[in-house]
């Protein structure tokens, strides 16, 4: 029997790795709906109120009206994004959701950003198993083109992560970082 999305997200909370055969039968089946919308959403142009209707069949639930997608969009799950009010996502983002992503209100994301909520262990042995855990974005959070966010990060409200940064650990709010893996570059003042 294969497991609900609700079991499913349950168990990811566990931080337990994913390699039972019902977790696998249950990501292929998502990964094969997710596929199938993504493919309608990237193949044609739509209106924004289109790609909010066909978001919000992909997320499982209504997404709000102030969500601005510029496609192509990429998801492999889909039923674990959360965005808040007036979010923007610019083209070929990448959203390994598994695990959890959650958009916080006002967050502007660049071009060709990765979420990425699984990750593999490091022993040979155990390499091909994942395992996974959120990623959370704070309010007006900006988010640069070619960014890498990890599994288990969040980031601070009104915080910057520079174009090509990878993130591996937490942001605390108002600062900008970068680099590979980012680290704080500088405080964000409020005149800024």
């Amino acid at each position: 029997m294969i497991m609900t999305l609700e079991e499913f997200k349950d168990f990811v909370k566990t931080g337990k790795p994913l390699d039972t055969e019902e977790v696998h039968q249950f990501m292929d089946k998502m990964g094969g709906e997710a596929r199938k919308v993504t493919f309608q959403l990237n193949s044609a142009y739509h209106t924004p109120e289109e790609i909010r209707d066909i978001l919000s069949g992909l997320f499982g639930k209504a997404v709000p009206a102030t969500l601005r997608v510029f496609p192509p969009f990429y998801t492999d799950f889909g039923k674990n994004i959360e965005v808040g009010e007036n979010v923007f996502i610019n083209a070929c983002c990448h959203f390994q959701d598994h695990g959890g992503v959650t958009i916080g209100d006002g967050c502007q994301i660049g071009h060709n950003v990765v979420f990425a909520t699984l990750n593999h262990f490091l022993e040979p042995e155990k390499r091909k198993m994942t395992y996974s855990a959120p990623i959370v974005l704070g309010k007006n959070v900006w988010v640069g083109s070619n960014a890498t966010i990890l599994q288990g990060v969040t980031i601070g409200d009104n915080a910057v992560v520079a174009a090509g940064a990878v993130v591996t650990k937490d942001v605390p709010d108002n600062v900008v970082v970068g680099g590979v893996p980012a680290k704080v570059i500088k405080k964000i003042m409020a005149d800024e």
